[in-house]
Parts: C-alpha cells; sequence; structure tokens
C-alpha cells in the first residue's frame, strides 16, 4: 500500500530544512511516500547543484540519500535519530537535465540503538547512480519529542 508522508514540522516556527522543508527557497524541497518496507522519492534536479558538465553534485547526492534515509527512521522506526556514518558509493553520473531521479530507501539492519537504512538513487533511465548504507543513531520516543520535537506518528499521514 502507498501512502504520501505528510510533513508535520512545517508547524514549528523557524523550520528550514534544506532537504525537505517547502518552503526553503535554495532548498531540495523533498517529500516522501511510504510504499511497504520502503520509503521513495521523485525528485527533479536543478542545474545550479551541478558539479561536473550537467551531472549532480556528489554532495547534493549524499544529502538526498541521507535525508529518506532521515524520514525513514522517523517513519518506520517511530524516532528521531542522528546521522552517524555514511557509506555512499557514486556508481555512475546522475544528470540534472534528463528527467526526474527516484530515490528508495529501507530498512537494513537495527543493533540497540544503530539503525542501518539502505539507500538507492535512480538515474532517469532507471539505472543506478549511486546506492550505500546510512547508520543513524536513534534515540527513545521520549527523548525524540522532547529535543527534536518528534510529532505522533500518524501527524506523518494526516
Amino acid at each position: 500500500m502507498k501512502r504520501k508522508i505528510n510533513n508535520p514540522y512545517t508547524k514549528i516556527k523557524g523550520y528550514n530544512c534544506f532537504g525537505c522543508s517547502p518552503h526553503n527557497e535554495n532548498g531540495l524541497r523533498m517529500q516522501f511516500v511510504e510504499d511497504g518496507d520502503f520509503l521513495t522519492c521523485e525528485w527533479e534536479p536543478h542545474g545550479f547543484l551541478s558539479g561536473y558538465r550537467d551531472i549532480l553534485h556528489g554532495g547534493i547526492q549524499a544529502t538526498l540519500m541521507d535525508e529518506i534515509a532521515a524520514w525513514l527512521i522517523q517513519v518506520k522506526m517511530k524516532t528521531a535519530g542522528v546521522t552517524s556514518t555514511m557509506n555512499i558509493s557514486l556508481k555512475r553520473p546522475v544528470p540534472v537535465k534528463e528527467g526526474k531521479l527516484k530515490l528508495k530507501a529501507r530498512l537494513k539492519e537495527k543493533r540497540k540503538n544503530l539503525v542501518d537504512v539502505e539507500v538507492v538513487l535512480f538515474n532517469p533511465d532507471g539505472k543506478t547512480g549511486a546506492e550505500g548504507v546510512i547508520t543513524y543513531y536513534t534515540f527513545s520516543p521520549e527523548v525524540a519529542r522532547e529535543k527534536f520535537y518528534f510529532p505522533r506518528h500518524e501527524d506523518f499521514f494526516q
């Protein structure tokens, strides 16, 4: 079953996340969909995010992958976390002028407070542009609510 994920953080004063705020003029404005065990995102790249000759900058690729992984932690693990490590392989050039990219993330492994998220970034032609595992240190739901404004789980789907 697919369902769109809403961004409950837009109600917080000063919220301006580079990855997901719909109001950050210079941000990526990512939006997510829950699709079974996966979170997905379709995202249209912009030429000003190029590294070399119409190729999406590797740092932006890493940011896209980190952001979807963070949302997977929130939606699937029902808590907040912070990035601990990123192990990303850039497989082939990711074009900025050939259409939308797709990202898919899923839970790979959980070890106490550490959660590994597997992420794949697909080029417009469906081939893998980048893939990796991003590890998050996760917090208890109580700490997530108190320190990170973590919303109720149902707020992601209203």
